[in-house]
């Protein structure tokens, strides 16, 4: 077997070397473990193939995490504080899962099969949840819109309808991380011309995820709020299955890395052998640390990491013993004794980023109260044109057109007149940090503009109604500037998060790099829910029921805007102080030659 596989690379690299083929230079392979072939592998096709994918794929999910906070008030009985805390961990565990989609992609599958498997348990869990709401929950038969609430449901009901939506939660988080970063692997960054569109395809990637959600948030949210769920859950479920037909077709064409193994090991070995060394000296010249020569690495496309200060105990590792270099000349070398410069600078720079990725949490709380706080909120507006009723979820429509407006601004306007103004040689103004702070400020105007719009909605209430639906003779419409701030931050924080996490992390932690982005949002979730719970339990008494009441009409939701504004400011000056801290992490060059393939 093992000269047949011999042969065929053999063959492969001959017909290659004819046809004067160029090859990638970044070590990517294609489906059959060969280099891949620049005019065949990867690229914008591909790329078009994946943000298709992702766009039909964030249709079906937001199809279902949209208008959940009204499902679970109107059909499974919930208040607003419950039904609020119940979608921020939902959707915070759909962000947790991702940690596990990045570990699986990094370490053992590659991003390819688990982008497949996730997808598939996708795909399971909205044919449960359609068949569940169908069958057993919205019943009877047109109960579920803001008029007509449901029964109450037998215990293998609700048990059906919280597996479906994990196995949601499950496949959708395994899925996201890993989806991003494969859309990236798909450009050779060491190419000039498929360098700059891995740059623009995460801004493509960013808009691809909220135009699919336009969809979900209008017409699938309009059906939804009209109580045809099932109907809705339907349509989720056939656009994921589209999806994940188009990830298929474009098998042949996708480029590959090679997963580096299990990271948690290595990040061990380091700790180990630091702590070992405790005593050793650490040397003043980093090039008397150890290090592996480029060519030893495996052919996955990783580079060395040059040696930075800062956290030099960990050089310890690297630091070769009179024990271990009689064992380096044998060629035997324990990992657990001692490790290479690129493994400890590995951990280095995961050390490094965790500040940043804290920093970034507070934000995630603001972000999250779209899903919640403020489809609650425009509930108890005027949400009538005439006779036309406008579903308060479907006000995240404006959310999604400010981010396909400011991506455009900020690609095409922005960028380079800032890029001009700082005469940088360089074609790109803002980095990834100072982008991820414009995000932070606009986030806190934001909560500020979203307070206001309260405290004039509850000037202008109804005192006399029994609910808060549509009990405010403001209309709906006042909560725009909101969505288009928060969608505006999101262009600046989010997408220069992924692209930040994505450049910054190692070469064989490029998942876990977007994973982190989407564990923000996880966290972000899990911290709103905490803070509601705390809020409500100070603020309730015996003549007021709290900030954030079943009727809002009788809280102060307001007050609640203008604390996320004032927590998110205090977080606004920490992240300076992170960000000016953080050292970039620089890279080796690669090889100029792959074997088998002609590079010009």
């Amino acid at each position: 077997m093992a000269c047949l596989n011999m042969l065929k690379m053999r063959n492969f690299e001959e017909k290659t070397l004819k046809k004067n083929e160029e090859c990638t230079q970044d070590g990517s392979v294609d489906r059959k473990g060969r280099p891949a072939v620049r005019e065949r592998t990867g690229s914008w096709f591909a790329a078009i193939l994946i943000l298709v994918n992702q766009g039909l794929a964030t249709l079906a999910f937001f199809g279902v995490g949209v208008n959940l906070v009204l499902f679970l008030t109107r059909v499974m009985g919930q208040d607003n504080a419950e039904a609020a805390n119940s979608v921020s961990k939902w959707t915070g565990t759909v962000y947790i899962f991702s940690l596990l989609g990045a570990f699986l992609s990094d370490s053992y599958w590659g991003r390819y099969k688990t982008c497949a498997i996730f997808q598939a348990i996708f795909v399971v869990g909205l044919i449960s949840l359609s068949l569940s709401s169908y069958i057993f929950l919205v019943k009877p038969e047109g109960c579920g819109d803001e008029k007509t609430p449901c029964g109450t449901h037998s215990g293998f009901a609700t048990a059906m309808f919280y597996v479906s939506i994990y196995l949601i939660a499950l496949g959708n988080g395994g899925y996201q991380p890993n989806i991003a970063t494969f859309g990236a692997d798909q450009f050779d960054e060491d190419h000039p011309e498929e360098g700059h569109g891995k740059v623009s395809f995460f801004s493509y990637f960013y808009l691809a995820l909220n135009l699919g959600s336009l969809f979900s948030n209008t017409i699938i949210g309009y059906f939804e709020d009209k109580g045809t769920w099932a109907l809705g859950f339907w349509a989720s479920a056939g656009s994921a299955i589209v999806a994940l037909i188009l990830f298929l077709v474009g098998t042949p064409r996708y480029r590959h890395f090679v997963p580096s193994g299990n990271p948690l090991s290595r990040f061990c070995q380091v700790m180990v052998a630091s702590f070992r060394k405790w005593k050793v000296a650490i040397p003043s010249n980093g090039d008397e640390l150890y290090e592996v020569d480029g060519k030893e690495n495996p052919s996955n496309g990783s580079r060395n990491i040059l040696h930075t200060q800062g956290f030099k105990f960990l050089d310890r590792a690297a630091v070769i013993t009179s024990k271990e270099n009689s064992f380096e000349k044998e060629d035997i070398r324990n990992p657990w004794h001692l490790c290479s410069v690129t493994q400890v600078e590995e951990v280095k720079c995961i050390l490094r980023l965790l500040p940043i990725w804290l920093c970034t949490i507070l934000y995630s709380v603001v972000f999250t109260q779209m899903a919640s706080l403020f489809v609650e909120q425009g509930a108890a507006m005027k949400t009538n044109i005439s006779s036309f009723h406008i579903p308060p979820a479907s006000m995240s429509s404006f959310d999604i057109l400010s981010v396909a407006a400011f991506i455009f601004i900020y690609r095409r306007v922005l960028d380079p007149l800032v890029a001009r103004l700082k005469k940088s040689p360089s074609p790109r103004g803002l980095t990834e940090l100072q982008r991820m702070g414009v995000g932070l400020v606009i986030a806190i105007l934001a909560m500020i503009v979203a307070g206001t719009v309260e405290h004039f909605r509850l000037k202008y209430k109804d005192n006399d109604c029994p609910t808060c639906e549509g009990s405010s003779t403001l209309s709906i419409f006042w909560q725009v500037p909101q969505y288009v701030l928060i969608g505006a931050s999101e262009v600046f924080m989010y997408v220069g998060q992924l692209e930040f996490f994505n450049g910054q992390a190692p070469d064989g932690l490029k998942s876990f790099g977007s994973a982190l982005c989407m564990t923000s949002i996880s966290l972000g979730n899990y911290v709103s829910s905490l803070l509601v719970t705390i809020v409500m339990k100070i603020s309730s008494s015996e003549r007021m029921p709290g900030w954030i009441p079943g009727n809002l009409n009788k809280g102060h939701l307001d007050n609640f805007y203008f604390l996320l504004a004032v927590l998110t400011s205090a977080d606004f000056v920490v992240y300076l102080l992170v960000a000016n801290w953080y050292k970039y992490i620089k890279f080796e060059g690669r090889n100029e030659k792959v074997d088998g393939c002609q590079h010009v």
